[in-house]
């Protein structure tokens, strides 16, 4: 699906995009709040700054994705694959991120506040500098059985 089908069918009322191909679709910027991108295939993928709060990315695949300063509030990203993504300076803030695959991810600056990531990879990920005030991090990457040293916590706000 290429962006201008995409963004015509959303302003036209539809918010349902379960299971799209969007390989390395470009929507910077956009206004995509509520939509359901679950089990989408949106890797490499341009959403900086774009607006998905309340998204469904659940079990989307958004590897090497980049979600740079994106607004991802109160989305559904639980099973999302992140590897490898850009998410600098993105709101996460109360977002489900359960089981998500962070490994090698950027989150450099991200707000994490009252995210969930139970369950979560974070291994190699950068979290420099992001807040992570209430964030819910209990099993994360015990699933994998790594110890939590490879996690870059340096910077980050507690």
């Amino acid at each position: 699906m290429n962006s201008m089908k995409l963004l015509q069918e959303y302003s036209a009322g539809q918010r349902n995009f379960r299971n799209a191909y969007c390989h390395q679709i470009d929507l910077n910027g956009a206004n995509l709040s509520q939509i359901d991108w679950s089990e989408a295939d949106l890797s490499q993928a341009d959403l900086s700054r774009t607006n998905l709060h309340g998204a469904n990315l659940s079990c989307a695949n958004l590897t090497d994705a980049d979600l740079n300063q994106a607004d991802l509030r109160s989305a559904n990203m639980s099973q999302v694959n992140l590897i490898g993504a850009d998410l600098r300076g993105a709101k996460l803030g109360r977002a489900n991120l359960k089981g998500a695959d962070l490994r090698c991810a950027n989150l450099s600056n991200a707000d994490f506040s009252g995210t969930c990531l139970d369950g979560a990879e974070l291994s190699g990920a950068d979290l420099s500098g992001a807040n992570i005030t209430q964030a819910e991090l209990s099993q994360t990457a015990q699933h994998s059985g790594e110890s939590h040293q490879w996690v870059s916590w340096a910077g980050s706000h507690k």
